[in-house]
């Protein structure tokens, strides 16, 4: 396995993610996986060196699968990135529609703290906008609300203005 640094965030990942996308029984996408072959396949991805997984809010189960590994391989450089949906459930992101109807502050906060729940992390390496339009930069509250994450220790930005980075563990 190779290793870069992600962007200008100071993480080092490797070269190829897992994108936990398939497990956890996402609505609508895929189906078929079991719970036990999923998890067998991300640690297997571990075992090949992979350091970088990817979920989000909207795979399902996928965010707490993941940080069930995750309590398994505590110290081990793992870095995991999920993803803040729209609040108005759009994908891609639509020319002229406002940030605050996809990411008003309060939804980020809400959704950060639903998939904490939901993986028993304190905090993730990487969070994101599931979707992004270059309209909204110095629109709306989302850098506001991000800035506060970071100082909370839920997050600290870094990157583009879709991600925010932190260092997180896994609560016992």
């Amino acid at each position: 396995m190779q290793y870069r640094e992600l962007g200008r965030t100071g993480l080092t990942v490797s070269d190829i993610g897992y994108g936990a996308w398939g497990i956890g029984g996402a609505g609508g996408g895929w189906v078929g996986a079991q719970d036990d072959e999923s998890l067998r396949a991300l640690e297997r991805f571990m075992e090949l060196g992979g350091t970088f997984i990817d979920t989000a809010r909207g795979y399902g189960r996928s965010e707490e699968l993941v940080g069930r590994v995750l309590k398994e391989h505590r110290g081990e450089g793992l870095i995991v990135a999920t993803k803040v949906p729209p609040k108005n459930g759009e994908w891609p992101a639509r020319a002229g529609v406002p940030v605050e109807e996809a990411f008003p502050g309060d939804h980020i906060r809400a959704s950060l703290e639903t998939s904490l729940r939901a993986s028993g992390l304190d905090a993730f390496d990487v969070v994101q906008f599931h979707v992004w339009s270059d309209e909204w930069v110095g629109k709306g509250d989302w850098l506001e609300t991000v800035q506060a994450l970071k100082e909370e220790g839920s997050s600290a930005t870094s990157g583009s203005p879709s991600t925010t980075t932190s260092r997180r563990t896994p609560s016992p």
